[in-house]
């Protein structure tokens, strides 16, 4: 019996550290490489609720914390910009996140969708502008212009949970706030090789736009500078539901062109799941375009910042997170990555990763034993 306990205890401890080892990759660019690796392919839907605790789909940066509200975000000094991003990527989808936003001056909460080839779609809300979401887009990291911007009118988004939407197919995007469309983005409205058409990856969390140490422009941006001993200032994710459009393991890129064409579903097919035509709502609210004097998510004084065109997050000792599901794991409907054997099990993976300190240490005290 000790020995199987034993035996149980190291198969247990090298599926972990399976999980650890293979979930970091090197970034790679598309469009200036034909070598970079394929992106992990969500291709179903998934809903996480985070008041259930952590997820081991989502790789963090900083300190995210949970409890029955959700996950928290929060930006307590200078530097501190946790995050969520996902290891799976959605080629066409929709992104439905419940979320109360983070208050204080120069505070921004973010959710962005992006791309490897720097396609991007974003969300954000400033801690100084309760009231408000903006909405943005960016195409191949391109800042020539900053006119893409739009702001919205949400009462209460730092008191209330809102569901906040982002539905994206080749043809449009739609912003909706509480299930009505804010914002419609038509594929032939966008800026010249600007719409979004690439896997996106998924990230949220919090950061401070209005720190001392970011560049005037970012300050002036974020409604700074950050006072912190007016903090902590933190969002909170209570649910996310994620749908994939399309289908298959994996999205490789066939060319260097960037083009949704160009994107090939490992054992799946581009739009398989759905191509979003059911979809009929169209904006009922117009926003407020951004201008050059009051830009959106980066400035024109402040371009070379930073690659991300969000400025999310500015902070040099902040990082992004990216990862792949290990080879023999998959992931349950609640967002869960589970050994492809125990799939129907929605707990095994998640209790292995809460024990794993318990487990070295009953290893090391089984080890005495034998």
């Amino acid at each position: 019996m000790r020995g199987s306990l034993y035996s149980a205890l190291v198969a247990s401890a090298a599926l972990l550290a399976d999980t650890a080892s293979a979930q970091t990759w090197s970034r790679c660019n598309p469009l200036n490489s034909n070598s970079c690796p394929a992106d992990t392919a969500l291709g179903m839907s998934i809903d996480v609720d985070f008041r259930q605790g952590q997820v081991n789909s989502f790789a963090t940066s900083g300190s995210p914390t949970y409890d029955g509200d959700g996950v928290k975000f929060t930006v307590s000094r200078g530097g501190d910009a946790p995050q969520l991003a996902s290891l799976f990527y959605i080629m066409f989808g929709k992104v439905e996140i419940t979320l109360k936003t983070a208050p204080g001056a120069g505070i921004v909460s973010s959710v962005v969708l992006q791309s490897d080839d720097l396609d991007e779609i974003d969300m954000e809300w400033l801690g100084a502008e309760p009231g408000q979401m903006q909405s943005n887009y960016f195409g191949k990291g391109q800042t020539t212009t900053y006119n893409r911007g739009q702001f919205h009118d949400v009462s209460n988004t730092q008191s209330d949970f809102i569901t906040y939407t982002v539905d994206w197919t080749k043809d449009r995007i739609i912003w909706l706030v509480g299930g009505t469309a804010v914002r419609t983005l038509n594929y032939n409205d966008a800026e010249s090789n600007q719409y979004p058409q690439t896997p996106m990856q998924v990230k949220f969390g919090a950061w401070s736009g209005g720190d001392p140490s970011n560049s005037p422009g970012t300050i002036k941006w974020a409604e700074g500078p950050t006072d912190y001993s007016k903090g902590p200032f933190t969002m909170t994710v209570q649910s996310l539901v994620v749908t994939d459009y399309s289908t298959g393991k994996e999205y490789r890129y066939k060319d260097t062109s960037g083009s949704w064409e160009s994107i090939e579903a490992v054992d799946g097919q581009i739009n398989g799941n759905a191509d979003g035509s059911s979809v009929t709502v169209t904006a009922t609210a117009a926003g407020t375009t951004a201008t050059a004097n009051i830009p959106v998510g980066i400035v024109r004084d402040d371009s070379s910042a930073t690659s991300t065109q969000t400025g999310w997050p500015w902070v040099a000792t902040a990082s992004a997170s990216q990862g792949a599901i290990p080879s023999g794991w998959t992931m349950n409907s609640e967002g869960k990555i589970v050994p492809m054997n125990s799939a129907g099990s929605l707990h095994v993976s998640h209790t292995l990763l809460v024990l794993a300190p318990m487990l070295a240490g009953v290893m090391a005290f089984a080890g005495r034993l034998f």
